[in-house]
Parts: structure tokens; C-alpha cells; sequence
């Protein structure tokens, strides 16, 4: 009689410890699609894995990935969908809120991705990501307030880091305050020079009529991308301000051609044709 009961306890067990192990394997092939950048594949996984516990607490995690994975796959619905999901099932974890304001981000619901991250913020005020997000997404609604103070914390947190230089760049250009955006974008360009950068600096050295610097800033990042339309935008702006008035009008062609809105091509020489 006893060994028939441990038989049928056994027996009565193996579709369990069948289904953890099974559950493990698809959440570690996974894994494995994701680090591949096989989103197909990440996601067929993750929905098996899903299926065959749908209780169980580990999903969290699992629905989070899967949200990323359908977003890489363009399904926006259905990455909101898993990450509302996650989100109710642990409305604290920081990790399912940044994945989705990320996917807001991205898709442009700015509002909504701007309240994640404020949420992520007050849960734990110690990390750098979602503090610059804040901090440029405040500057966006026109909040500069709050976007110092997210400045502020970034220097105290991450000194001449990447994120408090960026963060207090765009905020001083945000604010007109020229002369003091330079030293952070000088020290962006110092670590990885990008065309970005260099056309931001570009604008700070027009704006306070340093003609010589500003065309310095300009060349090289062409530079570093022949193809970039707003370096010719600003390039145009330059020589308006030189007076060459036909190199003007070439620099903003190009622009337009670059992919440059002809409206605000516009707003800086009126006539191009």
C-alpha cells in the first residue's frame, strides 16, 4: 500500500516538476532570441512560457520582456497590453514602469511615459535613466523648474556624466543661457564627439555672435556625417549672419533635401528657389 501511494504521488508530480522545467527552458530560449535580436522567436517563447503558468509571479518579469519584444516586432497594442498587465500585477517595479515609458516614449505618448517616470522617480530616486528622461521631457512641457532641480540631482548623483552634462546642455540652450551650455557640450565632445553635440555647441556660439567658432563646430560634424541637414540649416544661418547670402540659400537646398521641414528652412532665409 505504501509504495503504491508514493507511486501515485510521483506520478501525480511529474506533470509539475514537467511543466517547471519546461518553463525554465522557454524562459531561457528566451532570453537567447532577445540577446540575438530574434523578436519572433523571444515572443513565441514568452507566451509559452506564460501559458504554461500563468500565476506565477515570475510572469512579471516575462510579461515586462514580452512588452519590449512586441514593441520591437511593431506591435505597439500588444507591448502596451503586456505591460499594463505587469504593471498591475506589481504596480511598484521599477523595471516594468521604465520598459513601459520607454515604449511611450517611443511612440510618442509623451504625457503618459512623462507620469512613469515621475512614478519611477519617487520609488527610487537614485537612478540616472529616468531622472534625465524627466529632466528633458520637463523641458519639453516647458517646466524648467522642475528640469533643474532633475539637473541638480543628476550633477549630485552622476558628476560629469553623460546624462547630467546632456541634461544641463539642454537645459541652459532651453533657457537662452548660451554661455553657460558650452562648457557641458565641450565636455560631451571631449568623451564622444557626435554630430549632435557639435551642431548643439554650433547654435550656442551663433547665438552669442562667435562666427569663427561656430563654423569650426559646423565642419566637423560634417565632418563626421556629410548627411546631417541640420549642420547645413546651421551653416545657412552662419553665412546668413556673414552676409553670403548665395551660399545661404545652397546650404538650406541641401537641407531641404536632407530632410529638413522647408518651413523652418524658411524661417531662416525666406527666399530659397
Amino acid at each position: 500500500m505504501t509504495s503504491r501511494i508514493r507511486m501515485s504521488i510521483i506520478l501525480l508530480l511529474m506533470p509539475v516538476m514537467l511543466s517547471a522545467q519546461s518553463y525554465l527552458e522557454l524562459a531561457e530560449l528566451a532570453d537567447k532570441a532577445i540577446a540575438e535580436g530574434d523578436w519572433s522567436g523571444a515572443e513565441t517563447n514568452l507566451l509559452e512560457a506564460i501559458s504554461l503558468r500563468p500565476e506565477d509571479p515570475t510572469n512579471i518579469l516575462l510579461l515586462s520582456n514580452l512588452g519590449i519584444v512586441q514593441y520591437n516586432l511593431g506591435k505597439d497594442s500588444m507591448a502596451l497590453a503586456s505591460l499594463d498587465q505587469a504593471h498591475r500585477r506589481a504596480p511598484k517595479s521599477v523595471t516594468v514602469l521604465l520598459n513601459r515609458a520607454e515604449v511611450l516614449t517611443a511612440i510618442g505618448r509623451d504625457d503618459e511615459a512623462y507620469r512613469d517616470y515621475t512614478t519611477v522617480i519617487g520609488l527610487d530616486s537614485t537612478l540616472t535613466e529616468p531622472r534625465y528622461m524627466h529632466a528633458i521631457m520637463s523641458l519639453r512641457r516647458g517646466d524648467f523648474n522642475t528640469s533643474l532641480a532633475d539637473c541638480k540631482a543628476l550633477e549630485r548623483m552622476s558628476p560629469a556624466s553623460e546624462e547630467a552634462n546632456t541634461a544641463f546642455g539642454s537645459y541652459y540652450s532651453a533657457t537662452e543661457q548660451w554661455d553657460k551650455a558650452l562648457p557641458y557640450y565641450t565636455a560631451l565632445l571631449e568623451k564622444q564627439p557626435t554630430t549632435h553635440i557639435y551642431g548643439a555647441r554650433a547654435v550656442c556660439y551663433l547665438m552669442l555672435q562667435r562666427l569663427n567658432e561656430a563654423s569650426a563646430d559646423i565642419n566637423s560634424g560634417l565632418a563626421l556625417d556629410p548627411k546631417d541637414g541640420e549642420l547645413y540649416m546651421y551653416r545657412a544661418y552662419l553665412n546668413k549672419m556673414r552676409f553670403e547670402i548665395d551660399a545661404a540659400r545652397d546650404d538650406l537646398r541641401k537641407a531641404i533635401e536632407l530632410g529638413i521641414d522647408r518651413r523652418r528652412a524658411m524661417e531662416v532665409l525666406p527666399a530659397t528657389d
